[in-house]
C-alpha cells in the first residue's frame, strides 16, 4: 500500500506563489507517474500537472502552463508543484496522486488511472 501526504497549501493574494509538496511512503517504487489534481467547489476534479519517474517528461493543463512547474526528488519520494502568478480561479483543494508503472502522456490527466491519492491541501487565492 502507498500513502501520500501533501503539504504547502494556504491563502495568498492574486499574483502570489505557493509550493506544494507530496511525499510518498509505504510500498513505493520510483517507477511511477505522479500527478497533481484539483477540485473547486461545484466543479469536477481536473488534472493540473504530472511527471514521469525520471522527471524528464511532464504535462500541464492549459490553464496553468507557464505558471506552474512540477518536479520530483526520487531520493525523498517527493513531488513538488511550484505555483506562481496565482489567480483566484486557482482556488481549489489540491490532491497528489500516484500511478505505478510507465508514463502514458495521452492519459496523464485521467484521474481513474491513479489508484493512490493523498488527502488534499487547500489553496485559496484572493483578488
Amino acid at each position: 500500500q502507498v500513502q501520500l501526504v501533501e503539504s504547502g497549501g494556504g491563502s495568498v493574494q492574486a499574483g502570489g506563489s505557493l509550493r506544494l509538496s507530496c511525499t510518498a511512503s509505504g510500498d513505493t517504487s520510483s517507477w511511477n507517474t505522479m500527478g497533481w489534481f484539483r477540485q473547486a467547489p461545484g466543479k469536477e476534479r481536473e488534472g493540473v500537472a504530472a511527471i514521469d519517474s525520471s522527471g524528464i517528461s511532464t504535462a500541464y493543463a492549459g490553464s496553468v502552463k507557464g505558471r506552474f512547474t512540477i518536479s520530483r526528488d526520487n531520493a525523498k519520494n517527493t513531488v513538488f508543484l511550484q505555483m506562481n502568478s496565482l489567480k483566484p480561479e486557482d482556488t481549489a483543494m489540491y490532491y497528489c496522486a500516484l500511478r505505478p508503472g510507465a508514463w502514458y502522456p495521452a492519459s496523464w490527466s485521467a484521474d481513474v488511472k491513479y489508484p493512490y491519492w493523498g488527502q488534499g491541501t487547500q489553496v485559496t487565492v484572493s483578488s
